[in-house]
């Protein structure tokens, strides 16, 4: 008798902009291609605009601490194009005005002023500029330390319920990709913005200013630049899109494979898992050859731009100044400026790319951020202390999927104390109760309750402090023996420990380790063997002393020693504690007080293990008779 349940579909739910199957499976690969298209392009048509509120909701959030920093870096950025923008105009003063008086005999005092003041101009230039990179930097490193505060604590408060959608690799993502985008652009490319729109509307000013007639000409250039950029701009927003997208199916296609190498090696599945891979890395190649190709139009196209607006000024400049209408310095001048001027616009391309990539990238972090848990903590919780533990299931309603409930209307007492084992074949609701009891998941109708309170009242650690469950695949984190069984109370000293792991059997095999309680596991306990990693998890749920334990298939891992050892110690450590037992071996149900048989989620049968095992027409009998069988 398998306990696995189904898994929520997400039927009914809106899937998640990023949600993808990356479990190895070519079908819904594949299937998943042909509906993400569809979906792709109507959430393009539809929500776009919702999409980038909500990012800049979040930015300005992630930057409102800093409003006073900004404004200084404001000011430090003015100062330095300022002083930049004042260089060219001190070179045309220094031809015009401090060379004639030198030619004439009559010294050098008016260009050494003028280079004096230009060196002033470059060393309030320079400080600015270290007093702006160095504020900003900050800046943005607190505003990526915040940020990943928020997705991490995020993760960890959202339900299981969306985890089981919300795939590894995706997580991995937005940790990882989707930040290091937003860390490129508070890095380097505001900077390149405000320098590149400072410098475009100063140095339009200045032209203006220093002659109308020669500002006029080079202003011309600006209509084909504003087509050009336009251009681009339009393009090159759904490419960014796209690549950021096939960066993170990616990453998850990794992930998820490298995660399951056993079961891919197991059943040969390197050459399909190949196949998909490649399709997936060919998608990303093509949409970042896509981009390069924009780009490849774009800054070719500045360049010419700009180098036949120079031209035309050299011309129509050059003939002016024979004619006496402009001076050399003035002309000068105007050449320094169109460098300045179009130089910033391939810094605006580069900045747009950044700027694309790191939309994207917010677009997706807002969206988890803003995801609700489907079991919200309660906004004003009862409060429980220490549970006495007796729970109870009032005409509770549950499913998965539309139509299809797994619970129709279950309607149950389990008093303190008392130890419930629940029996029943593949998909009769056993682990469906065990998840509603730890509220992995909230009832679609009814309630569960404790002690008489709701556990939609109960706020999360008031409920994770009395119920603890125990399933067959306990998640081993990286660290030592000790300090996995302390994982659920930290503070416990080692005398704790130590009797938690006395107290189900663990004690004996973690003294012959080398390092005894501080022996590394490895990754995810890969140096302990299953059962030492089931009776470490057993140690590491008694430790936590809950009022409500649950044991969801927790002795399938262990060997026939092992298991005597655990259903002793189990007698013992259930003893005045609720307990739910789950178990395929039927042997952990022997110890039970009290046996429910399920089938379709309902109770068949409710009794004491010998008193359903004596009924000739008993379907527990019938089980547990060939368990028997199946022993001999």
């Amino acid at each position: 008798m398998s306990t696995t349940e189904a898994r929520p579909s997400g039927a009914g739910q809106k899937p998640h902009q990023d949600d993808r199957p990356t479990d190895g499976s070519a079908d819904r690969f594949e299937a998943w291609r042909g509906v993400s298209a569809e979906g792709d392009a109507d959430l393009a048509n539809q929500g776009t605009v919702f999409l980038r509120q909500r990012s800049r909701r979040l930015l300005g959030d992630l930057l409102r601490p800093y409003h006073k920093t900004i404004v200084f870096m404001v000011f430090a950025v003015l100062v330095e194009n300022g002083a930049r923008l004042s260089i060219p105009w001190l070179v045309s003063r220094g031809i015009d005005r401090g060379v004639p008086p030198i030619l004439a005999g009559r010294g050098a005092q008016a260009l050494f002023t003028i280079v004096a003041v230009m060196l002033l101009a470059v060393a309030f230039q320079t400080i600015s500029r270290i007093v702006f990179l160095r504020t900003s930097g900050g800046v943005g490193q607190n505003v990526l330390l915040e940020l990943r505060r928020r997705v991490f604590k995020h993760f960890q408060r959202l339900d299981v319920a969306f985890h089981d959608r919300y795939t590894s690799g995706r997580v991995v993502s937005r940790l990882t990709s989707d930040v290091d985008a937003i860390q490129e652009l508070l890095a380097t490319g505001f900077d390149s913005l405000i320098n590149a729109v400072l410098t475009m509307i100063g140095v339009a000013v200045l032209m203006v200013l220093l002659d109308v007639k020669l500002g006029l000409v080079c202003l011309l250039c600006f209509p084909f630049l504003l087509l050009l950029s336009r251009w681009f701009s339009r393009n090159s927003a759904d490419t960014y899109r796209k690549v950021r997208e096939s960066s993170a199916l990616t990453i998850v296609q990794f992930v998820e494979t490298m995660t399951g190498i056993r079961a891919v090696q197991a059943y040969r599945r390197e050459p399909r898992n190949q196949d998909i891979f490649a399709d997936v890395a060919g998608q990303y190649r093509d949409v970042n050859t896509r981009s390069f190709r924009l780009v490849a139009v774009f800054m070719p196209g500045i360049k010419l731009i700009g180098n036949i607006t120079i031209g035309v000024v050299v011309l129509y400049g050059g003939y002016r100044a024979l004619e006496g209408d402009v001076t050399i310095g003035v002309l000068a001048a105007f050449l320094l400026y169109l460098r300045m001027f179009f130089e910033p616009m391939q810094n605006i391309s580069q900045f747009y790319n950044t700027f694309l990539s790191a939309s994207s990238a917010l677009e997706k972090l807002s969206g988890v951020l803003e995801e609700e848990p489907s079991v919200p903590e309660p906004k004003h919780p009862k409060a429980i202390g220490r549970a006495r533990g007796e729970v109870r299931f009032d005409h509770v309603h549950f499913t998965y999927v539309a139509d299809r409930p797994v619970l129709p209307d279950l309607d149950l007492t389990i008093p303190k104390g008392q130890t419930l084992a629940l029996v029943g074949t593949t998909g009769a609701g056993k682990t469906t109760i065990a998840k509603l009891m730890s509220r992995f998941y909230d009832p679609t109708e009814g309630r569960v309750l404790l002690d008489g309170i709701d556990l939609r009242e109960l706020s999360d650690e008031d409920l994770r402090r009395n119920v603890v469950m125990v399933t067959q695949e306990n998640f081993m984190f990286d660290g030592t023996v000790g300090e996995n069984i302390a994982f659920g109370k930290p503070s416990a000293p080692q005398s704790e420990i130590e009797r938690a792991a006395a107290a189900v059997g663990a004690d004996t095999f973690i003294d012959l380790l080398p390092e005894g309680y501080n022996t590394d596991v490895g990754k995810r306990g890969e140096r302990l063997s299953a059962g030492q990693r089931q009776l470490i998890a057993f140690a590491r749920a008694f430790l936590a002393d809950p009022a409500v334990l649950i044991l969801d298939e927790a002795t399938s891992s262990l060997d026939i020693p092992s298991e005597r050892l655990v259903q002793r110690a189990l007698q013992t450590i259930l003893a005045e504690r609720t307990a739910v037992i789950i178990a395929h071996r039927l042997s952990t149900v022997e110890i039970a007080d009290r046996v429910l048989v399920l089938e379709h989620g309902q109770i068949v049968e409710d009794g004491s293990p010998a008193e359903l095992t004596g009924s000739t027409d008993s379907r527990y009998a019938a089980l547990h008779n060939a368990w028997v069988e199946s022993l001999a």
